[in-house]
């Protein structure tokens, strides 16, 4: 049974004229006559009860009818669906974000985007990276922002660029009056850090491992807001991304260069290595690689 059989026969069906049938479909009589054959043939019996003067439908034919309706309309609706999709006039993504850049630069990107492809619907799942790797992993989310996982061989990472650590420090700390902070001065403070199992903990713990030193930190928080509130308020000094640095100074933080080491992570875009995107999600892709 083809889609042709059944828009042969439910042109048929409604106007009861071959003639008329033909003139909707743009087929020849003979041509229309050998698909209603060939559907009667595959339903193992008659749909028409043709004589000279009149045409009619059989008991079969009569139940049939409805049937073939729905399924022509089930059809149109579904390749009207896939056109709107593929045409960007219709559609959802998801993306997940480290928060570090979910809350600084992703909106602007989201807005280029927007303007482009208003119909489509965004899902932003702001988390730490490990989650992010994990959840464009497990197919949750097509598209990622993160640091580089390095050794992560099934998924693919696009640099977007090479963020560099700063300092954070309340605005009447006596480090405030350098232009640069280097690590062993920041480090005579209360420190106040992301707990584990964030990359970024791991990623200075490991930093300053490597030139002897230690990290002892005095407070330990789960959100990069948190770490900016608390050094506003005197409790200690911090490092975050310099994706933060507008986040902390509206949060009444003062943010400086930091060397002596200097701690830089890659940041790009993650999807899956052997899975297609989506039209949506291959033009989102597109927007955040020329934003940035």
């Amino acid at each position: 049974m083809t889609v042709k059989q059944l828009r042969a026969f439910v042109a048929v069906a409604k106007t009861r004229s071959f003639t008329e049938a033909c003139d909707q479909l743009h087929l020849s009589q003979p041509a229309l006559s050998v698909a209603i054959k060939n559907l009667e043939d595959a339903l193992g019996g008659q749909l028409l009860a043709r004589t000279t003067r009149t045409l009619a439908l059989t008991p079969e034919g009569e139940a049939f009818y409805p049937t073939a309706q729905r399924l022509l309309a089930d059809l149109d609706e579904a390749y009207e669906e896939m056109h709107n999709r593929f045409s960007l006039f219709r559609g959802k993504i998801a993306i997940a974000s480290m928060p570090s850049f979910a809350s600084n630069q992703l909106p602007a990107a989201l807005k280029i985007f927007r303007e482009r492809f208003p119909a489509i619907n965004v899902m932003v799942h702001d988390v730490i990276a490990e989650d992010v790797v994990d959840m464009v992993r497990t197919g949750r989310v097509e598209v990622g922002v993160t640091f580089d996982p390095d050794d992560a061989g099934d998924l693919n990472f696009h640099p977007l660029f090479d963020d560099r650590f700063i300092a954070v420090i309340p605005t009447n700390h006596p480090l405030s009056a350098q232009s640069v902070v280097r690590w062993p001065d920041l480090l005579e403070d209360d420190f106040i850090i992301l707990q584990r199992p964030s990359s970024v903990r791991l990623l200075v713990e490991n930093k300053l491992e490597s030139q002897g030193m230690t990290l002892n930190p005095q407070y330990e928080t789960h959100q990069l807001a948190t770490i900016g509130r608390m050094v506003a308020t005197g409790l200690g000094v911090s490092v975050v991304p310099s994706l933060c640095l507008r986040q902390m100074e509206e949060l009444g933080a003062l943010c400086r260069p930091l060397e002596a080491p200097i701690v830089n992570r890659r940041v790009g875009i993650l999807t899956r290595r052997r899975y297609p995107l989506s039209t949506g999600a291959r033009e989102l892709v597109d927007v955040l690689a020329h934003a940035f």
